[in-house]
């Protein structure tokens, strides 16, 4: 059986004046999770907290570790978080188009299960390799793969953070499941593109890769993100494999 590490940590960024970010971590249910809000000031604020506070609803209380009943649980979490955001705004319609990005890593006996839309990120490192997880659901991003322009264009196109996909803006939720497997000294990254927008993968990897505990990585993630400026919201959140 596996052990499993977590951290995380929010920050406002530099340039914010409010945290439009949430996460959640729980060793006792194996999962964590992180969301970067949109909408604009409260409404985006909301929506994190809507869907951090939907999931860990689904999960309570479910303590099965089978590849199927956590592939399920993440599937049904998401779409109770879009379908509870979805409601709020029917109440509330001076917050239409509100939403959030987000990534949510659970994990089965010997396998990680990640749900994923939007412009956050998930990443693993694995015997000294950063390998980029996720896929950014972005126009940008789009493009990209059409072809039509090259990933360095993409990194400051200003373009790029026009969102295609996220939790809340449609009733049908097009969601992005990952699954494999998981071994001893794996270590995956949950991030907004608070981080991802100011830290290059390279420097991230070096950071991951570093001589410090999982606590000291998550500061010196963030840390790094205001140092490049703190454009944004910074959330880092990271499970260990031990």
């Amino acid at each position: 059986m596996f052990q499993k590490i977590f951290s995380g940590k929010t920050d406002i960024g530099l340039k914010r004046e409010n945290n439009e970010d949430a996460f959640v971590i729980s060793s006792e249910l194996d999962f964590c999770l992180a969301a970067d809000g949109m909408g604009g000031a409260a409404a985006g604020e909301l929506a994190s907290r809507i869907f951090a506070e939907s999931i860990l609803q689904i999960f309570e209380g479910n303590t099965s570790r089978s590849v199927e009943d956590v592939l399920n649980r993440v599937q049904k979490a998401f779409s109770f978080a879009n379908k509870k955001i979805l409601e709020h705004v029917t109440q509330h319609p001076d917050h239409k188009g509100m939403g959030c990005t987000a990534e949510l890593l659970a994990f089965s006996d010997e396998d990680f299960i990640l749900g994923h839309i939007g412009d956050s990120r998930t990443y693993r490192l694995r015997d000294g390799q950063l390998h980029q997880l996720t896929q950014d659901h972005t126009l940008v991003q789009q493009q990209v793969d059409d072809g039509l322009i090259s990933s360095d264009k993409a990194k400051n196109h200003p373009l790029r953070h026009v969102i295609l996909r996220a939790v809340g803006l449609n009733h049908q939720l097009a969601l992005d499941l990952i699954r494999g497997k998981i071994i001893s000294g794996d270590l995956f990254l949950l991030c907004s593109d608070g981080l991802t927008d100011m830290v290059q993968d390279d420097l991230i990897q070096k950071i991951l890769c570093s001589d410090i505990d999982i606590n000291g990585k998550v500061d010196k993630l963030i840390e790094t993100a205001k140092d490049a400026g703190g454009d944004d919201n910074v959330t880092v959140v990271m499970s260990a494999i031990t």
